[in-house]
């Protein structure tokens, strides 16, 4: 019998597994913290939502796209995001997201 996995076992799965990245329980709100070194590149919400953030022009050209909104704690603010999880199709994409972010932390890391 196969199991199937949540959105968020398949997103730590694969995020996790990227060199330098740790995961763990993040502050009082039962989030899971994405990191490469001190530097928190996003977190999880269980299987609801994923929450990250990025310069303000990547933000505007993924916001259109329909890649994500805005983050529930700053509504009016371009750079901090929320995607919600409601399938595997959004799962595979904050994939993605965090693939931008980590791609970026790792070239300024290098610089």
């Amino acid at each position: 019998m196969e199991t199937t996995r949540t959105a968020s076992e398949t997103i730590i799965e694969e995020v996790g597994s990227w060199p330098g990245i740790r995961v763990e329980e993040g502050d009082d709100f039962g989030e899971m913290s994405i990191r490469l070194g001190n530097r928190e590149l996003g977190h999880l919400h269980g299987d609801a939502a994923a929450h990250f953030s990025f310069p303000k022009s990547t933000w505007d050209e993924l916001h259109a796209q329909g890649r994500l909104e805005h983050h529930p704690v700053f509504p009016d603010r371009r750079g901090p995001a929320q995607r919600r999880l409601d399938g595997e199709a959004d799962a595979l994409d904050v994939i993605e997201l965090f693939r931008m972010i980590y791609d970026r932390a790792v070239m300024r890391r290098a610089s």
